[in-house]
């Protein structure tokens, strides 16, 4: 036996010999200083080098080093780093003993690249960062949504959108959630036709993140990704974390209920481990009508080889969740009208009651696990490889309306609502059936009299049929957003010698979208028309059937042979990139150069607007595939100064394909931009930081150009019908707009600050100059049924709607653009602490509303109120056990502590004039949403 370990161990020197030229190694055990324990998972680097290893499952280490003594850096996810001396002995061995690190209450601390995820290092990695780690996501975001948690960092905005459960939205540097990257663990998860970011997707990814990093900019990612305003990193925790397990429970406003249980194994003898994690969550909502039930799940196996090369870790996990919506913008003259004058926060004017029951026309419901299995092989000292691939399958949808309305009145009209402003769903009921309303013109809906449809005479059936507009009515239908995605990053790193890093690697994804309408809910008609499926011959034909919108708990059931309304169509993207950088380290000097290159393959096909018995149509509903070559290239360096001092530098160009929907296919057909190019986007970046025992700060300035952008816009548009209120009937509409040039300028600024024992204060100010920098030309078309929308309504010989939008010089809407953040913890007692954030904001203003900037000097851009919000609460931590191995904590969380009422969105953008009537300097018919009041939550979790 020994004589074969002497083999082993020669086949081994020879292997690494060329990479290994020292035996001195560097000894020692990382220490958890708020739990005591190991600390699996730290990064140890000789100081101002690329030389580092990471601690195994007991927080131990051996570095293998070519000086005699040195210095290594220490560094874990939201602990305080430490720099410890050593000096090898005789046996060529330095042993370090002990190192214990302590959590930085400032979450911007030093943090560790785990597997093929990119994450930013302090005073290092030369980008604009923020970190929060597990502890305060548990402790503060309550029943907040999961982006919200973020709010306190500079330049970001995230809102609860409608309300809903997973409704939310996060802004950075005034970029939307399409806009910014959101990686976990490495992987991308921006939706691969349209970039959006579906939060109610994600409802229990708070629950089983390690630490979740912003990147303001350009970022650090290595792979191709459409971070234009920032990088979300979230790191979500592994089967081979310390043994051990956790039960909470939280109680919150809106009947808020959250369970949640979750045990680690730790890593056994034979290197396996498993972690698991349930929970479930259900409530009445903040917003009236917007009860939600969640259920979410974790699972992960892990294997590390003793030798710690190879480490395997397999992870399944996702949320299978329903809830209801609001979705619709009410002008505010009308919230008070329904709400008796005052500004009802939980007024939602989507829901009502249906044969004496809640129901509402907008819901969402969606299970979108993902699996994955991520690799880390040590090859040698020098390569290190690092590999994921994973797969994610969306079953589910939102719901709607789907028809022509009862008398043609559309869905956001006061028409249809009661003195209390909600949806008159018996009454709606009653005119699908042929009940004559007297409100609404004494109209009813008519029989069936079709030669076409035998077996529906004489039945009740809707259709959306502008020139029938008493064939109307509504049904609830459902929009299904379904799809099988697949992919992997694989990454390999070579530590070239102390001082050079390379890395290269590739990324690719395979993605197939599923889209199209099913009925849910008839009310009270016996059936739906359907007249814009091309492949029935020119024939109407009616639909009956109808499923319920309710997620499934199997990820990969098929829907797609129910019978379909609306329309039906699939989108498929292909996607390989390749990527690599070059880092540079020596002392304090960092220097990163990166490079990636990818191709989209996109392809549309249309099942309903092309008639496959004809040769041109069999052509044209399914396209070619479209080839589009994009990359990006970015550097950026970080100098430090002294202990205390650092700058940094970065920047960057994107040549960023545009997203498939709506930018590659133009109004929700398969006709191909003839303006088709790519965005370009270029940034510009320096930061300076701070670091003492006292005092953490930095301060950053940017600039973002983006070029021939690709963006919808939307706005309502006169109809010839006229309503009840003898003024003209809306019709929601769109503009495809191509060739806008954006301008994103700022300053940013964060600090922690510790005046005195168990006192830390906290801020953030950001301030933005983001506006519109190009006019451009729009051709507006009808939201319901993708035809254009002519200038004068109901008459086409007056030609298309298609004027030149001024908005050059219109300030970016959907954020703040100054946001202000102060904010002070204070440890009372031992376990016992009390914290308050006060939170400004300023500069806001309101979506662009095309239809506004149809002349030189109407901008399309409305300045919103000013507001502040205060948070506050307080936790009590108690530790159980003999030997304080087990805690009990309790958290009690206030919200918008004064109950501000305030303008959260804007969705027109009329200006107030001296005639007008206003509410805080804003037009009442403008149609707005209001973020949420007061709201408390209560957790109790014990840890063992």
């Amino acid at each position: 036996m020994r004589n074969l370990k002497n083999w082993m161990l020669f086949f081994v020197m020879v292997i690494t010999s060329t990479s290994a030229f020292s035996q001195n190694k560097v000894k020692g055990t990382v220490i958890d200083g708020e739990l005591n324990m190991s600390l699996p998972g730290a990064t140890v680097l000789v100081k101002g080098t690329q030389n580092g290893v990471s601690t195994d499952a007991n927080g131990a280490f051996t570095l293998t080093v070519n000086s005699d003594k040195g210095e290594v850096v220490i560094s874990f996810i939201g602990y305080q780093s430490k720099t410890v001396a050593f000096k090898v002995d005789a046996n060529n061995v330095a042993n370090v003993g002990n190192v214990v690190l302590n959590p930085d209450e400032n979450m911007l601390a030093d943090i560790v690249i785990m597997g093929v995820a990119d994450v930013a290092k302090d005073r290092k990695t030369p980008v604009a960062v923020s970190t929060i780690k597990a502890a305060e996501i548990q402790e503060k975001l309550g029943s907040q949504e999961f982006p919200e948690i973020l709010n306190t960092t500079p330049s970001v905005y995230a809102s609860k959108g409608g309300g809903g459960y997973g409704d939310s939205n996060i802004n950075i540097r005034g970029f939307d959630q399409r806009n910014v990257a959101v990686l976990i663990n490495g992987m991308p998860v921006n939706d691969m036709e349209g970039g959006a970011v579906y939060w109610s997707n994600w409802a229990g990814l708070s629950d089983v993140t390690s630490a979740m990093q912003v990147q303001r900019g350009l970022g650090s990612s290595k792979i191709a990704i459409s971070s234009v305003g920032g990088t979300i990193n979230v790191l979500t925790r592994t089967s081979d974390a310390r043994e051990g397990g956790s039960i909470s429970a939280g109680v919150g406003t809106g009947d808020y209920f959250k369970g949640l249980a979750s045990y680690n194994t730790g890593v056994l003898e034979n290197g396996l481990s498993a972690s698991v994690l349930l929970g479930y969550t259900r409530g009445s909502g903040y917003v009236e009508g917007t009860g939600f039930e969640g259920y979410n799940y974790y699972l992960g196996l892990g294997y590390k080889s003793k030798d710690s090369r190879h480490n395997v870790q397999f992870t399944f996990t996702g949320a299978k969740q329903d809830h209801d919506q609001r979705s619709t913008s009410v002008s505010i003259e009308n919230i008070q009208k329904w709400n008796g004058g005052k500004m009802n926060k939980r007024f939602n004017p989507d829901t009502g009651f249906y044969n004496g029951e809640r129901f509402n026309f907008k819901s969402n419901y969606y299970n979108k696990p993902v699996m994955s299995i991520n690799y880390d092989f040590n090859i040698n000292e020098t390569w290190t490889l690092g590999a994921v691939f994973y797969g994610s399958w969306g079953r589910g949808g939102g719901t709607g309306t789907i028809g022509g309305g009862p008398n043609g009145y559309r869905d956001f009209g006061p028409e249809v609502r009661d003195a209390n402003g909600h949806m008159r769903f018996d009454d709606i009921a009653a005119w699908n059936r042929g009940e004559t309303i007297a409100d609404w013109n004494n109209t009813s809906n008519p029989l069936v009299d079709d030669p076409n449809n035998p077996g529906q005479q004489g039945h009740y059936v809707m259709a959306y049929d502008p020139k029938n507009k008493n064939r109307g009515g509504w049904a609830r239908r459902s929009s299904i957003n379904s799809h099988d995605w697949y992919g992997t990053v694989i990454n390999l790193n070579a530590k070239v010698n102390e001082n050079w890093t390379v890395d290269f690697g590739l990324d690719g994804r395979i993605y197939k979208g599923y889209h199209y309408q099913l009925l849910d809910n008839l009310l009270g008609a016996d059936g739906y028309y359907v007249n814009n499926n091309k492949n029935n011959g020119g024939q109407h034909y009616i639909v009956s059937q109808t499923y319920e919108a309710k997620s499934t708990m199997n990820p990969w059931v098929n829907w797609n042979n129910r019978e379909k309304v609306g329309y039906h169509n699939d989108g498929n993207v292909k996607w390989l990139g390749g990527f690599g950088q070059v880092e540079y380290s020596k002392d304090d000097l960092s220097v990163f150069v990166q490079g990636a290159i990818s191709n989209q393959w996109m392809q549309r096909v249309d099942y309903f607007n092309y008639d496959r018995s004809t040769a041109q149509g069999a052509k044209d509903y399914k396209t070619d595939w479209e080839s589009i070559l994009g990359g990006s290239i970015k550097g950026g360096a970080n100098y430090n100064i002294n202990e205390n001092h650092n700058v940094f530098v970065n920047s960057g160009y994107f040549s960023r394909q545009p997203f498939m929907n709506n930018g590659v296919y133009l109004n929700n057909t398969n006709t191909l931009n003839p303006n088709l190019t790519n965005e370009k986007v270029l940034g510009f970046e320096a930061g300076y930081g701070y670091r003492s025992h006292k005092l953490r700060a930095n301060l950053n300035l940017y600039r973002t150009s983006w070029k021939d952008r690709v963006t919808r816009a939307t706005s309502r548009f006169d109809t010839d019908e006229i309503g009840s209120n003898g003024k003209p009937l809306q019709v929601n509409g769109y503009a495809t707009l191509v060739g806008v040039e954006q301008i994103h300028s700022g300053m940013e600024m964060d600090f922690i600050y510790y005046p005195v024992d168990r006192l830390t204060i906290t801020g953030s100010f950001s301030w933005g100059d983001w506006k519109y920098a190009s006019n451009v030309t729009g051709t507006f078309y009808n939201e319901e049924t993708n035809e254009p929308i002519y200038n004068e309504p109901g008459q086409p010989e007056s030609g298309f709607k298609t004027h030149t939008l001024y908005i050059d010089g219109a300030k970016v809407g959907g954020a703040p653009q100054l946001i202000a953040n102060l904010g002070a913890s204070y440890e009372i007692a031992k376990g016992l602490k009390i914290d308050a954030n006060y939170r400004y904001n300023d500069n806001f203003y309101g979506s662009l509303d095309v239809d506004k900037a149809n002349a030189k000097g109407k901008s399309g851009s409305m300045k919103l109120p000013a507001f502040n919000l205060w948070d506050a609460g307080v936790s009590y931590r108690m530790e159980l056990g003999k030997e304080k191995q087990n805690a009990l904590t309790m958290r009690f969380n206030v919200n918008n502590l004064f109950d501000t009422t305030y303008i959260s969105s804007a969705r027109t953008n009329i200006q107030a004039t001296p005639e007008s009537t206003t509410w805080k300097g804003v037009d009442v018919r403008n149609e707005v949403m209001l973020g949420a009041g007061r709201t408390w939550n209560f957790t109790m979790r014990f840890n063992f």
